[in-house]
């Protein structure tokens, strides 16, 4: 196994990460066994964010086995992330992302002073300005499928925007380009990328597909921003 974790290159940014490919590839209950082959293949398509979520079968294993191979070509971290303790424990695996279900503060500052990015899910502006306040480096949207493009492009109004908008829930490469035009700076990916038993040359296929259609639909963002 490579020790990425040992060498001289610089570890990948958030800011790096988010610029290559804003996708967070969710990786529920995906075990030890087979984390490395799905990674391998999920960074070859172009994703640069990957997350374990904690109520996958031994996720620190999992986190630790490819923080340590893929760690200078990816943020690794780890989702479903529910106590400021759990943070540190991410961390000491070689995480150094943190992906909430929830708007809990206490979790956002932690993941702040452990010097981690973290993405808690918002559903209202006042969660999502909330978790800023608090330290949060971008905002997963969720549930997506209760919120929609036109309520996201509601919510650009008021976010800035230089502030990570993520929606997380329900997305395929179909709707990107409509959450794009609605404002959305990314997606988290889950059961519609990896699911248990899925092999890994079809999730090759399939990541391919997401990162495709988040490049076509990318050059929106950037005439918005013009336009702005």
């Amino acid at each position: 196994m490579p020790e990425h974790l040992t060498t001289a290159a610089e570890p990948l940014t958030l800011a790096s990460a988010l610029e290559a490919c804003p996708l967070i590839a969710v990786l529920r209950w995906i075990t030890p066994e087979e984390i490395e082959d799905v990674t391998a293949v999920l960074v070859e398509a172009g994703f640069r964010l990957i997350e374990v979520p904690l109520n996958s079968p031994d996720p620190l294993n999992s986190i630790e086995r490819i923080a340590r191979r893929f760690g200078d070509e990816a943020l690794i971290g780890a989702g479903t992330v529910m106590k400021p303790a759990d943070v540190a424990r991410v961390r000491d695996a070689g995480g150094r992302l943190i992906v909430m279900p929830h708007a809990d503060t206490a979790v956002v500052r932690s993941a702040r002073e452990h010097k981690m990015a973290c993405f808690p899910g918002v559903f209202t502006p006042t969660e999502g300005f909330a978790a800023l306040e608090a330290g949060a480096d971008g905002l997963k949207v969720f549930p997506a499928e209760a919120i929609s493009p036109p309520v996201l492009k509601a919510w650009r109004a008021v976010f800035a925007d230089t502030i990570p908008l993520l929606p997380t829930g329900g997305i395929t490469p179909d709707v990107v380009a409509g959450w794009v035009a609605a404002g959305a700076s990314g997606f988290g990916i889950g059961g519609n990328l990896y699911r248990p038993g899925r092999n890994p040359r079809e999730i090759r296929d399939i990541a391919a597909a997401f990162v495709a259609a988040w490049r076509a639909a990318a050059p929106s963002i950037r005439e918005n921003l013009d336009k702005g």
